[in-house]
Formats: C-alpha cells, structure tokens, sequence
C-alpha cells in the first residue's frame, strides 16, 4: 500500500458508471519515451513508493532510463499477483506452513503469515500417461493421479482452506499457463484500498519459467524460484535491475505453410543468437496486429528458451477481442481498454519507443520447422530434418557402421526401419499386424548411418535408431493455440480418410491445455480421427513436455534397452533436454501439433516429408504430407465454426471447485498444520531449524572439496530432481526403507513436498556428466574421502559428518532450464557453500543466493580448464566476511591446492548483484529474511 505520493499521481478514471483510483504515469517527466514493459514498472513504483525500499529516485531513474547503458539500478517490482503450479507450488506452501510454525517459537502470531498478494496454484504436473492409445486413457490416468497423489491434494486443499487469497484449481482442469491466459489473467487489476476501488496493470511471478506465457496478454510477468514467489505472496518486492529492453519488430504475415510453432522456433533461434539474456523482449511494428492472441502467448511463453526475463506484447484490440472470446465481462473489457488509452499502455505502430537493442523479423519469411535433438533453440528447417538426423545420430548410437563397410551397408541393410503396418489396430498403440513392415526401400542402406535393426518381441515387425518412440501432443506451448491444435485435428481427419494409420511403435497421446480444446475438437468433430491414430485424450496436464511422459510398452523398451538403440521422442512442448523427456529415449525433436502427428504416420525421425511417402491410400497411390496438410482456409473457418464464448464461460464457471474426486477428499483443518511423520510425501523441511532473530556472522569457506565438476549448460533439469525414480537410486532407496513399493514411486515432482526425497535426486539426472569421474553419466562423484566413486547424495553425507564445505564447479550458462527452487534447495542441503561458473542463468543464480548459496564466476575469459583446476584440489575462499560489514564485495579469493601441483589462485566474482539480494544472503537465504522481517514488524 503506498503511503508516498511525491508526484502527484494519484487521479480518478472514470469508465462508465464505474470509477477507479490510479497512478498517472504522465506525472512523470521523461515517461513517453519508455517502452511499453518500462512503463508498466514505473506504475508499479508509482503506485507502491513508500520513501523507505521504494523512492522518488527509483521513479526518477526510471523515468530517465539510458536505452545504451548497462543496468546498474536496482528497484523493486511488486507483482500484483503469484501463479503456481502443483510441483514448484507444493514446496512454497510446505514452507509457509513451516514458517507459521517458526513464527509461533519465535513469539509470533502464526497468522501473521499469510499470502498478502493474490496467489493462484493450478494441479497440472501430476498427471502421467500412464495409459495411451485407449478411450478410457483419461479416467484411468486421473484416477492413478489421485491415487498417488491423495497426500499432496490433502495438503494443498487444506492449504486453501488456511491461508487468505489462496486458490487452487484441482486437478483436471488444464495446464497453468492456458488457465491463466484463459481465466486467471486480469490484464488490467481492480482491488479495494481504503475503501476505494484502485485499478492498475496485471503483473505476476510465477513458480514456472513459462510464466511469460501471459506475456501475450500485455501483462508484465516472469518466472522466479518457488523462494521468491513464497517472499512476493509474503509482500516482499522482487529485487531487479532496470532492464535493457530488446525491441523486436514484427512485419508481414505467416505463410500459409508455416505456423505458429514455426515463428516460436524461428525466433528462439533468432534470439538465442542475438543474446538476450537478462534482458526484456517486447514486440512492435505494424506486424503485431496482424499476430494473433495465441501466437503470441505461445511466443511469450517460449522466453525461457531464449533467455530473456519477459517477451511482451502491448495492449491493442486483439487483446481485448480475446478478452471477450474468452468471457470476461464487459466491465472488464471497458476498463483494459480506457486505462490502456489513458496510460499510454496502447500499441500505436505508427510510435517507436526508445529500446536498447534493435531486431526485426519478416514474418512471411518463416518456414516449416522443428527443434532438436536436445535444446529448444537448434532450430531445423523441416526440409533439411532427415539430413540433420543423420549427421548427429552416430554421438547417440554406438554402432557406427566402419567407413569401408558403408557401400556394403547401402547394399545390405534391407528392412533397415520399420514401415507402415496397414493392419495395426486404429484404437489402440498396441503392437499388431499379420506380415513384417518395411520402410520404403529409399530409406533403407543409409551409408554412414549407424543401424541396429531390432526384434520386437512378441510383435512382427523390427525397430531401429532413429524410430519415434513417442508422438506426444502436449504443452502449454501449442495446446493453448487454436491454429495449430485445429491443424493437427484436420489433418487427422485427412490422413484417416487416406487409410494412413500410426505406427504400431509409437507411444501417441493427446494432453490438452484446457477442456476448452476438448469442446471445440468435439463441436468439429475431429476426436473420431485423433482416436484413430490413437491421440486419444490423456489428460489435462504438462505430461510429455515434464517428462511424465509415462513408461514406452515392456515389450518395446526390452528392445530399446537391450539393442542400446538412439530412438526419438517427438512431443509440441517447448523443452527437449537430454534426460527430461523418456529414460529410454536419447534424442528429443520440438515441433508443431500437425507434425506431431505427421512423425507418428512417418515413425522415424529419418524421413524426408518432401520426398518419402506416409503410406498409401485405398487405391495403392502414395500419400505425402502435402497430401494431407490442411489449409489455413480449412483451418480458419474450422475455428470460426468450432470456438465460442459460450465455451469459455462454461469451463470455468466454477473452476476452483473440482470435481467428485477433489470434493470427497479429508481435508485437514486448523492454522498450523499437523504433518505426518510417516509421510512420504509432505514432510517438514529443517529450513529453520536453531533460527534466532539474531543474524549468524558469514564465515570464509575452508578446506572446501569438489562435490561435482560440469560443464557448459548445465540446466536445472541435470541438477533438480526430476522425473522418475529409480529403485537403486538413494531416493529410491529411502522410499523401500519407508515401505513405498516399487510401482508407488511415483516421480520426483510428485514429493517435491520431501526434501528427503529431493536431496537425494539433487544432480541425479541419468544424462548428467560429473567430470570427476571419467565416462560415466548419472548422479554419481568421486567421494576424495575414500577415492571411491558413489551416488553424490552418500558422498555428501560423508563429507557433512567431517563437517568439509563443499563446492561446485561449472562451464558457461549454468542453471538453465526451468525455474526449479529444488536446484538451489537441494544444492544447499547437500552442503554444498558456494558454485563457482563461467556464468549463469538469472533465476537459478537468483536461487542460490535465496537459499544462502553464494554464486563466483571464474575472471573473465578464465575457465577450470584454462586455470588448471581438475577438481580433486582443496578450496579456500576469502573475503566473504566483508559481507557482515553491509558491503558486498566485488571480488573474493579463491586459493585450490592440490597435491603434487603449485596452489591455483584466483579472484572470483562475486554474483550477488543487488544490495536485496546481500540482505538475503546476510540472513541466510530469503526466507529467513522474511520470516525475521514480519516477526520485527508484528
């Protein structure tokens, strides 16, 4: 609440019968020039100025904004709101029920804690496609979701129950991202302050990377860490930067042969080059007019991909007509559209604001595309996909074929992939037919290409490198963008009137973003076709694009597993790591909802769309995609026809109610919460265990060893748990001790509420290469107390109980990937005081420091390799003691000895960039910052 108002800002907007209290930014001198994200902050301070953390300076600083310089001013946002999901979200309420606790020891009021801000979590991440290719697929994966889940649901319902402005969409509604742009999302907020009703711009943090996704809707939002959406809930800003601001113009329009998933990827691409990092996107031009909502929601939510802290869209009337499509109120409609007007806040392509970097994109040069094998951002042209294939296949396979055998293999290799199986059953993915399937022969003999042709057993034909194990329409992404879920739908239904059918290998599902999708695929009449090819529907839920992508058919992972076979996932999510899709499956391609489809009819991966047919039709004639590729006419008045208001309305009419299943849970009840000691599931962290309000002087770290040594691109997906849990792994273990049976595991998202559970998956990833150890892939190191290789969770245990500190160290771009508060979590239960890198992504750098981890950077252009660190050296790092003094550092000493070698010496950077984040990291991390600060101000 603002208790300053040193520019006079305060006004009334009048819209209709209704009036609203605002912030005019016009009060501001230098505000016209600001971009449109900018001029959304500088609200936000006017609004919230309070003399103290929030200032007139701040606002002048904003105001003056140097489009060329380097940020170097910090303020602080105050999101309007936090959106959640029930993976990072559990975790943020485990801790508030935990803080409640801790403010009652400490005298407090445990009431005291409590969401000060609107707080949204919406069950998405639970849901695994356990089954596929059936129509009860659905109820049979909810009721599993529930089953393993009761404890969890029991706590978040009791959570919603016991903390204000606290929601929970249940299970089985859609995917955060969707609910949000679809429902949750504001655009223009409304809240009663004094008595009067206060209108102001939507803003949100979010527990999930792809918050950005509201972007589309011109609403100012981010993902953060589960701690620091806990301390914005809690009323704490966020501490930022002012940005550089990116400007990317957008012209022409989509060719008809592209689509939406294509202008994502070709801008990833585009950015990612460019570099962005850090830094806001926003679009402009006369070509944002032309983008529709969708399109530009799926760009928004792709940020994450390309580094960026937001990728926003101004408020113009595409925004508002979705606004109605999607059946908020006149009301609010009327408001977005005069306090858009009043503040400047409306795109006028005919006005160029000031930005600090220039782009541009014609958008009527994109083409067909997909990404892959591993990162978001190596686009592929589709034309050149089958060459791309080839040339990285021989790093996945083992089995490349020796150069002087490559002719006799061109002659040899008969049957080399599977083909189309005209007598596999339409319903289901089961394995089937009545005579062996081949690839059309100008597949078969590709010189230089590892091949390992495979017997499935119990089935009639054979697998191969290369063979698309899953076809997963799913995400956010592309789910929540009518163009191409309609596209995929249609030429369903074209390929099904082919005779096409999917190959029997392939895992097929169909994951929607929300139950509106449900209801327009039904009003066309396209779910006949889908359940043909066997996407029939799974659940409302992330599933693939988490890794939930559920366990391949016995049969056909025997085969993978034992062949050592390179087998492709192709799924329409927005993250392809190494490890984060399927176990069993090694290379990962992004791409279209239409091409999904199109690479489950191909089944493989090395396939040409131009030149190699699907299959062929009833009269014996080859089918090529061209063939069955719906036009954007079809496509257009099948969405026309197909979407209605109505739709909206009535999906989430009572949204947070849930259905049969969420009402009949036992819910707990009461302030504080009565945790289970026999839980498996929810268990209470030690985060404040011995806390004082008395801050513990930071001490230097001595006599330090290497818990792991990574290189470049480390993401959050190698260091947090994620995924399934294996039996023989420590989480796997504790869970048998605690007597969960195997097919109970459940995954690591799932018991996100168990820091046991996840400190014993943290740096676990099955693809994760700890270069203390030579070759080997998975969560193991190198214990220097035994000289032993071991799981990094016993290591760890052994180097806690000699009381050594532990460090890690790493290569450029570390901690990106999605934002995972158990990367840093984890990191610090595992003992490990400081991760020294080439450089970092913001939000899990950010997350370090929450969790009172201290982030280095090794001196500009140094490296461990370039300063000859191997890893096995003893770490003393100084001068971080200068931090009591309420001074940061910009520099501290590393010292690394190593037996037989001169000490290494070096000045590592000091990455706590803001004086908010050296107050987190004074008091330990941020929430015993919090904590301390609500008990001193109750």
């Amino acid at each position: 609440m603002s208790t300053v108002n040193s520019f006079d800002a305060k006004e009334t907007l009048e819209v209709g019968e209704a009036q609203y209290e605002i912030f005019g930014i016009d009060a501001v001198e230098g505000h016209e020039k600001l971009p449109y994200s900018l001029k959304i902050l500088l609200e936000n301070l006017l609004r919230t100025e309070d003399g103290a953390n929030i200032t007139a300076d701040h606002v002048r600083a904003l105001a003056s904004w140097d489009p060329s310089a380097e940020p170097d001013t910090e303020i602080q946002f105050t999101p309007a709101r936090v959106i959640m999901q029930d993976f990072t979200g559990v975790p943020c309420v485990v801790d508030l029920a935990t803080m409640r606790e801790a403010v009652e020891e400490l005298g407090g009021n445990p009431e005291t804690i409590n969401p000060l801000a609107p707080a949204e979590m919406v069950i998405d991440h639970s849901v695994m496609i356990d089954v596929a290719g059936r129509l009860d697929a659905l109820e049979k994966n909810m009721e599993l979701e529930y089953e393993r889940n009761q404890e969890r649901y029991q706590f978040l319902r009791w959570g919603q129950t016991a903390f204000d402005d606290f929601k929970v969409v249940p299970p089985g509604t859609g995917i955060v991202h969707q609910v949000n742009i679809e429902y949750l999302a504001r655009t223009i907020m409304t809240r009663e302050v004094d008595g009067v009703q206060r209108a102001y711009p939507d803003s949100c943090v979010g527990t999930d990377s792809h918050t950005t996704m509201v972007n589309g809707l011109g609403v100012l939002g981010w993902g953060v860490g589960g701690i620091e959406a806990e301390a914005a809930m809690l009323g704490q800003p966020v501490s930022m930067l002012i940005p550089r601001v990116v400007g990317f113009k957008l012209t022409g329009e989509i060719p008809a042969a592209a689509t939406a998933t294509d202008v994502v990827l070709t801008i990833t691409e585009m950015l990612r080059k460019h570099g962005v990092v850090g830094k806001f996107v926003e679009f402009y031009g006369e070509g944002v007019g032309q983008v529709p909502l969708a399109n530009r929601a799926t760009i928004g939510n792709m940020s994450p991909e390309f580094g960026s802290t937001c990728a926003i869209f101004p408020i113009d009337d595409v925004t508002v007509d979705y606004l109605r499509l999607t059946s908020r109120s006149e009301e609010q409609l009327a408001l977005v559209e005069a306090y858009a007007k009043r503040q400047g806040l409306w795109h006028d392509p005919s006005k160029e604001a000031q930005y600090s970097e220039y782009l541009e994109l014609d958008l009527s040069t994109v083409v067909p595309s997909i990404a892959g094998p591993k990162r978001p951002q190596d686009r592929i042209v589709l034309t050149e996909a089958k060459e791309s294939f080839r040339q990285v296949l021989p790093t996945y396979a083992a089995d490349e074929v020796p150069a002087e055998d490559e002719h006799q293999a061109d002659d040899a290799a008969e049957g080399s992939f599977p083909a189309s199986d005209p007598a596999a059953p339409e319903s289901d993915n089961s394995s089937g037919g009545e005579a062996p399937v081949e690839m059309p022969a100008r597949t078969r003999g590709i010189v230089g290409r590892p091949s390992k042709t495979t017997p499935v057993a119990g089935a009639d034909f054979e697998i191969d490198h290369g063979i698309v194990s899953i076809a997963s329409i799913t995400s956010c992404t592309n789910t929540s963008n009518p163009s191409v879920m309609m596209a995929a739908g249609l030429l369903a239904k074209n390929a099904v009137e082919k005779g096409l059918v999917s190959k029997p290998w392939v895992k097929t599902s169909m994951a929607p973003g929300s139950q509106v999708v449900t209801g327009y695929y039904e009003k066309a009449g396209l779910w006949p076709y889908l359940n043909d090819l066997g996407f029939q529907l799974v659940g409302y839920g992330c599933t693939t694009c988490i890794g939930n992508s559920g366990p391949l058919a016995s049969e056909i992972s025997d085969a993978i597993n034992e062949a050592d076979l390179a087998v492709t996932a192709v799924l329409s999510g927005n993250r392809n790591f190494e490890g984060r899709i399927n176990p069993d499956v090694k290379m990962n391609y992004l791409a279209s909802p239409p091409l999904v489809i199109a690479y489950a009819l191909a089944g493989t991966m090395d396939f040409d769309f131009e030149n190699d047919a699907l299959g062929q039709d009833t009269d014996g004639n080859d089918v090529f995609l061209r063939d069955i590729w719906p036009s954007p006419a079809d496509v257009e008045s099948t969405i026309a026809s197909s979407i209605t208001q109505e739709m909206f309305a009535e999906d989430y009419a009572d949204v947070f109610a849930g259905d049969e299943r969420w009402q009949s849970l036992d819910t707990p009840e009461g302030a504080t919460f009565e945790w289970d000691q026999e839980s498996t599931y929810v268990r209470k962290p030690p985060y404040f265990e011995g806390m004082t309000m008395e801050l513990t002087p930071l001490a230097d770290i001595t006599g330090a060893r290497v818990l792991a040594k990574l290189g470049d691109s480390t993401t959050t997906d190698h260091i947090s748990p994620a995924g399934s849990i294996k039996a023989d792994s420590p989480a796997g273990q504790y869970l048998r001790e605690h007597g969960v049976e195997r097919k109970d595991f459940n995954s690591y998202g799932s018991r996100r509420g168990n820091h046991e559970v996840m400190i014993r998956g943290t740096f676990a990833n099955i693809r994760i290469k700890n270069q203390l150890l030579d070759g080997v892939e998975g969560g193991y190191t190198k214990n220097f107390l035994t000289g032993e290789q071991e799981f990094i969770y016993d290591a760890a245990q052994a180097y806690a109980e000699q009381g050594i500190p532990l460090v890690v160290l790493a290569g450029k771009e570390y901690g990106t990937g999605s934002s995972r508060d158990w990367a840093a979590k984890g990191t610090m239960l595992l003992g490990v005081k400081a991760v020294i890198t080439e450089s970092y992504e913001r939000i899990h750098r950010s997350n370090l420091i929450g969790m009172g981890v201290l982030p280095l950077q090794f001196p500009a252009g140094e490296n461990a390799e370039s300063l000859g660190l191997t890893g096995e050296e003893v770490f003393d790092i100084e001068g971080i003691t200068a931090l009591n003094e309420g001074t940061t550092p910009k520099t501290v000493k590393v010292t690394a000895t190593r037996e037989g070698a001169e000490p290494v010496v070096f000045d590592a950077v000091v990455r706590i960039d803001t004086p908010g984040e050296a107050d987190y990291f004074r008091n330990g991390g941020i929430l015993q910052y919090v904590l301390r600060s609500l008990v001193k101000a109750a």
